[in-house]
């Protein structure tokens, strides 16, 4: 078990995606992240992990978020289970933790009503099932979750930005990879933020500034938030320069760029 020692300023969400990083680098070296508890009133935060030494669970949390331990010490995991009880394992669910942190993405096949128009109804929906069939791969790959579709294509959430961007990349190559046969191009938009939940829907600013980056994407591009560019520091994605963008019911222009996915 480890002890880090966050300090003011400190949050449950903050904490929350430092652990699903931990979930995604953990396999890398033969590490289990098994749970983890947050005090905010002393800013601490403890995580519980199946290692074989103290040095892999450094070497997890130094390559997922930076934030290196401040004493590790070793637990019985017996004792553990005794006094806890079974512990929730967020990976055997497919579920991760719970937090109002969301990166939204939309999708939006360009020009499908001119599609519509010059192959026809039954042409035209064959080829968004097959722009469906590659997003909903993509999502459940990168543990992405469909919030809704939206006709010409697919909006979404993921627990973290780096898995958006994954698979925003993966669409766009596969989508490239499939010309000529399939005469499609997607635009995508993400943002990072916490919108307002809904039963399973998302509403609110995170979700309107996904929605008009789409529109403002060029063919085949994807246009990210810099809030999105930011937190992928370190996770090897490349983007484009930032630009002020005019957005469509935004008062003031939005600074956003390119993510780099060929």
């Amino acid at each position: 078990m480890d002890r880090h020692e966050l300090g003011e300023g400190a949050t449950a969400d903050a904490v929350a995606r430092a652990h699903m990083a931990d979930l995604g680098v953990q396999g890398k070296y033969g590490a289990k992240y098994l749970t983890y508890w947050f005090d905010a009133d002393s800013g601490h935060a403890f995580c519980l992990v199946d290692a074989d030494s103290a040095d892999i669970a450094e070497k997890v949390h130094a390559e997922a978020h930076g934030m290196v331990a401040n004493k590790i010490i070793p637990v019985d995991e017996g004792a553990v289970f005794n006094f806890y009880g079974q512990l929730t394992d967020p990976t055997e669910t497919g579920r991760p933790p719970a937090t109002p942190f969301k990166t939204v993405l939309f999708t939006d096949m360009e020009g499908s009503t001119a599609l519509t128009q010059r192959l026809g109804d039954e042409a035209a929906m064959t080829l968004l099932r097959v722009h469906d069939e590659i997003i909903r791969t993509a999502l459940d790959a990168h543990r992405g979750r469909e919030v809704k579709h939206t006709g010409d294509g697919i909006m979404a959430c993921f627990d973290s930005v780096s898995g958006a961007l994954a698979a925003a990349t993966e669409v766009q190559q596969k989508i490239e990879g499939t010309a000529p046969d399939v005469p499609i191009k997607v635009r995508i938009g993400i943002s990072a933020g916490e919108p307002v939940s809904e039963g399973d829907d998302l509403f609110g600013a995170t979700v309107q500034l996904a929605s008009r980056l789409t529109d403002k994407a060029g063919s085949g591009e994807v246009l990210v938030s810099t809030a999105v560019r930011d937190l992928a520091l370190g996770k090897g994605f490349s983007f484009g320069p930032v630009d002020e963008v005019e957005l469509k019911g935004f008062p003031e222009p939005v600074r956003a760029c390119r993510l780099d996915w060929r």
